[in-house]
């Protein structure tokens, strides 16, 4: 149990204000001129850190917008294919500069997909990065619309590139010599706050994804109340991907605004040698980087035979901080400096996160604070604090939003709804889709099941399940399977599980409840245990035990590949092969 986590009358953090992203990149040349906001390295190799300022960032910012309105850019829909690095960030806040329409897309989708998103949206240009190069020759070929291809990043010579693709850089010198000779075009663009400026293709776990139509109010209302509510340290690290709005509108600029360095990673096989390169003292992730850190711990323990000292020393620990002695910062340095020797704290959402795994981090001296969010709302919409974190909650209602229950049942259980400022536009060219999720109200029905609770005079949003997963069993109860997943996941050896109804052939009820699971066998075999099959089915019998009747496993599937995920590292549900004949 977390010890500092019960601090009532929690005043909200004072934080940065601005309307749109030219207003708040030229606020942080003024107020950050000279402190470093981004960094990065070449490749992972690459012994050499490379940094920009705000100034640097906001002289960027002003030439390769002045360059795009010259090119009659302004106002256009503008593509962004790419991983995360300090040109997409530029690129996309000089789109945003020029009242223009951000499209970013997901460099690991095919290339008919690539193009048929830009075709569909009408994108008139395509920022884009060396590994998808293939891809935007076959989008030249396809979606017509486009009439500029900008490279960012390193290009080999022999790399083929669409016909007539220039360089961000050249974009950039050019129009760094129209701002020097008096060219205002830049301060001068009239942007409507309300006005459409991103369009973001959600991942699809259920299914195809939809584009989510956000305004630049939308974005930056999220940044600025999301903001009161955390405590953040000087200096993070970048590994979400840019085109969902978790990794962009809060582990980007959210940052940015309050002057944060951001250090961006090369890739996921990477991570902790950046981690250690670039010593962050907080970042955003999503659950499965926070279990795979916590697996490794573990592992390592246990290899060593120091599993359970390990237990014994937190146990230990947390007996001195009832007593008001912190030391867990000494106590566990070894395990810390694993992560760089630094990390304070990770904001973490889009998935849940075991309360087990929350608990161990905090014993060892790294808070993990628990989110809220969806691509919709910009996505942010909950969040605990550095000092106030309920357990099995995620978090307080972020201020200037409301939240609510719709249909509740009779244990105040239902649809959590949502309205703001932050609520998307609604869906592009999608009207029977919006209607659907954005009341009269306007409230956005999120799609999640859970309850709120009111503590202090703040609302606190506890989640259930969602509501596309839910099984409804032929008598008529609910079963949430994310509950089971929760139980199921504090097995020993478990890396990944979804629980779902299976189905049979001429069968017409979903009763069959099955656990599939794909297993850490390195770490059962640690242990000794072979029967990798009758282990589970042992241990979900003991869960079983625990729960009421109609929530109990019926089947368990032990799988030998990961489960299939989008990019954002969630479980694509609706691939999952669910026949059980």
């Amino acid at each position: 149990m977390a010890y500092k986590n019960r601090k009532k009358n929690y005043p909200l953090y004072d934080t940065v204000d601005f309307s749109d992203i030219r207003e708040m990149v030229l606020d942080c040349k003024k107020n950050f001129a000279d402190r470093i906001a981004l960094s990065w390295k070449l490749n992972p190799k690459d012994k050499k850190i490379r940094n920009m300022t705000f100034a640097e960032c906001a002289d960027y910012v002003e030439a390769l917008s002045t360059e795009l309105i010259s090119r009659g850019l302004g106002g256009k829909k503008i593509a962004i294919v790419s991983k995360g690095s300090p040109e997409w960030v530029m690129a996309f806040y000089s789109v945003m500069s020029i009242a223009a329409v951000a499209v970013p897309v997901d460099a690991e989708l095919s290339e008919s997909e690539i193009a048929s998103i830009i075709s569909e949206t009408g994108c008139k240009a395509a920022f884009f990065s060396a590994p998808v190069a293939e891809k935007m020759i076959y989008v030249q070929k396809s979606a017509k619309c486009v009439s500029l291809f900008v490279k960012m990043g390193y290009f080999p010579n022999a790399l083929p590139v669409p016909d007539g693709a220039v360089s961000i850089g050249a974009l950039r010198a050019d129009g760094a010599d129209k701002v020097l000779y008096g060219d205002r075009s830049y301060r001068e663009c009239a942007i409507d706050p309300d006005a459409l400026a991103a369009i973001f293709f959600t991942s699809g776990t259920t299914g195809k994804g939809k584009g989510v139509m956000l305004s630049q109010k939308n974005i930056c209302s999220n940044v600025v109340n999301g903001s009161r509510l955390f405590k953040l340290t000087d200096r993070t690290m970048s590994v979400l991907p840019l085109h969902h709005t978790f990794g962009l509108t809060a582990n980007i600029i959210g940052n940015y605004a309050q002057g944060i360095r951001i250090c961006f990673s090369l890739g996921n096989r990477y991570v902790l040698q950046e981690m250690n390169e670039y010593r962050p003292k907080h970042m955003m992730l999503v659950p499965l980087y926070v279990e795979t850190f916590y697996r490794k711990i573990m592992a390592g323990a246990e290899k060593s035979g120091k599993d359970k000292m390990l237990a014994r020393l937190i146990a230990r620990s947390n007996g001195m901080r009832k007593a008001g002695i912190d030391l867990r910062r000494t106590l566990f340095k070894s395990v810390i400096d694993k992560f760089g020797g630094e990390l304070e704290m990770i904001i973490c959402g889009g998935a849940p996160l075991s309360q087990k795994i929350i608990d161990f981090f905090d014993g060892i001296g790294i808070t993990i604070i628990n989110g809220y969010g969806i691509t919709e709302c910009s996505p942010f919409i909950s969040g605990n604090r550095n000092e106030r974190r309920i357990p099995g909650s995620v978090g307080m209602v972020m201020p200037g939003g409301e939240a609510k229950i719709a249909d509740p049942d009779e244990h105040g259980e239902g649809e959590i709804a949502f309205r703001g400022p932050n609520v998307m536009l609604g869906y592009y060219k999608n009207e029977a889709a919006t209607a659907e999720v954005i009341d009269e109200d306007g409230y956005f029905h999120t799609g999640d099941i859970g309850r709120i609770v009111n503590y202090d005079g703040t609302d606190w949003i506890f989640i259930t399940g969602r509501r596309k997963n839910l099984i409804i069993l032929s008598n008529g109860k609910n079963v949430y399977p994310e509950e089971i997943e929760s139980d199921i996941s504090e097995i020993y050896g478990v890396n990944e599980v979804v629980v779902y109804a299976g189905s049979r052939k001429n069968s017409p009820d979903n009763d069959v409840i099955v656990a599939e699971i794909y297993p850490d066998r390195d770490a059962l075999a640690e242990r000794g245990i072979d029967d990798v099959q009758k282990y589970f089915e042992e241990k979900v019998r003991e869960i079983n035990d625990r729960n009421v009747s109609f929530k109990k496993v019926n089947v368990i599937r032990i799988r030998s590949t990961e489960f299939p995920k989008n990019t954002s590292k969630k479980i694509k549900r609706f691939e999952i092969d669910k026949s059980i004949d």
